[in-house]
């Protein structure tokens, strides 16, 4: 069988190819020695302005690959693509005696030492800018032969290039989920059935490295309250029950030794996280912690608005939020507890809550996540 490699092990590089594309190269070195040319490329011709661009290649000089894609490209026999799969030469492509005093052979094809190439599209996923390879012959012309030997790695070569772009659509998809989750403020932890640390997003990881609310034991995500550790651990352990949970919109009110307001939710997951093909671990779930934070004179406002509240109210409603009690409001407002209880009924009265944690978790719902 031609070329130093046998044909199976020529299929696995270019499958290899397929999940890692800097082994192209490789790859096409491989199908150029097995068809029998000499030199072999991937590259992709836009359909309107002709213009093409070579990805990977072998055997070239690069300083014609670069001349391609500078002027040749426009002048290329290429002009009508045949259907994908379907491999042509030049002779049917264009007139042959025609194409040997063109640009193209003269100034491109004939300095290289080449009279022919063997053609074929390999993925229109693209359809104005499709993916093809071609084999340079050398002085020789394409034969049957090499016809056939190509054939055997076209399907190879394009189901390769359709993981390639699987892959790219993938991680381009998760990177920027990734880039959202870290530029928000809430902590995401995906968590799995025994509160591990699955995953965090940037804002997560800085409350685990502050050491408050949150920290990690022995992998384990352990927050600042027994009550929700309690909480966390049954939800965790049975989707159902976090299910249940997040279907009544219930979160769990943190207060962290350091006296800062915190406010968590759960969401149930059904995926799977794998890292490196392999399985590691299930996120049966992820938890959402944020800090309660009023976000300005706007975030009063807001709230203000919402709820018709009047200056007075909406201080006492501000001042539960970030100081905590009764007592403590009047103090930090400077009024007395009387009239602090009595804007405090009215503001449960506005917003329909009746406890002062309510009152918490309803403000951290008008928080901008965005705001660090």
């Amino acid at each position: 069988m031609p070329g130093p490699r046998k044909l199976p092990e020529l299929v696995e590089s270019i499958y290899d190819a397929g999940l890692d594309p800097s082994l192209w190269n490789d790859a096409v070195t491989g199908i150029r020695d097995f068809v029998g040319g000499q030199a072999c490329g991937l590259f992709s011709k836009d359909s309107i302005s002709k213009f093409g661009v070579t990805h990977y290649y072998c055997g070239a000089d690069p300083h014609y690959i670069q001349l391609y894609s500078d002027t040749h490209s426009r002048f290329d026999p290429l002009t009508v693509l045949p259907p994908q799969g379907r491999i042509v030469s030049i002779p049917e492509l264009v007139n042959f005696y025609e194409y040997r005093r063109g640009r193209f052979y003269q100034e491109w094809m004939k300095p290289q030492g080449c009279s022919d190439a063997a053609n074929v599209v390999l993925d229109t996923s693209n359809a104005s800018c499709p993916v093809m390879m071609t084999v340079l012959s050398g002085r020789r012309m394409v034969d049957p032969a090499m016809k056939q030997r190509l054939s055997l790695i076209v399907p190879h070569a394009s189901r390769a290039l359709l993981i390639n772009r699987a892959i790219d659509s993938q991680l381009t998809l998760a990177t920027a989920l990734a880039d959202v989750l870290d530029n928000l403020a809430s902590g995401i932890f995906l968590l799995d059935a025994s509160c591990r640390l699955v995953h965090a997003n940037s804002a997560g990881y800085a409350l685990l490295a502050a050491d408050d609310v949150v920290r990690s034991v022995a992998g384990q995500l352990v927050t600042c309250s027994p009550e929700a550790n309690q909480t966390l651990r049954e939800a965790f352990a049975t989707g159902s029950e976090m299910a249940l949970f997040a279907a009544r919109d219930r979160a769990l009110p943190l207060l962290s030794p350091t006296g800062e307001h915190y406010v968590a939710h759960l969401l149930p997951l059904s995926s799977v996280l794998r890292n490196g093909g392999e399985r590691v671990t299930d996120a049966a779930g992820a938890l959402l912690l944020r800090k309660v934070s009023l976000g300005g004179p706007s975030y009063g406002e807001l709230i203000a608005r919402t709820f018709d509240l009047t200056p007075a109210e909406l201080r006492v409603f501000l001042a539960i939020v970030e100081v905590g009690g009764v007592p403590e409001t009047a103090a930090a407002l400077g009024i007395a507890e009387t009239t602090a209880k009595t804007h405090l009924h009215r503001v449960f009265a506005k917003t329909g809550v009746s406890r002062q944690a309510d009152l918490v978790k309803l403000a951290a719902g008008f928080a901008n996540p965005l705001i660090n």
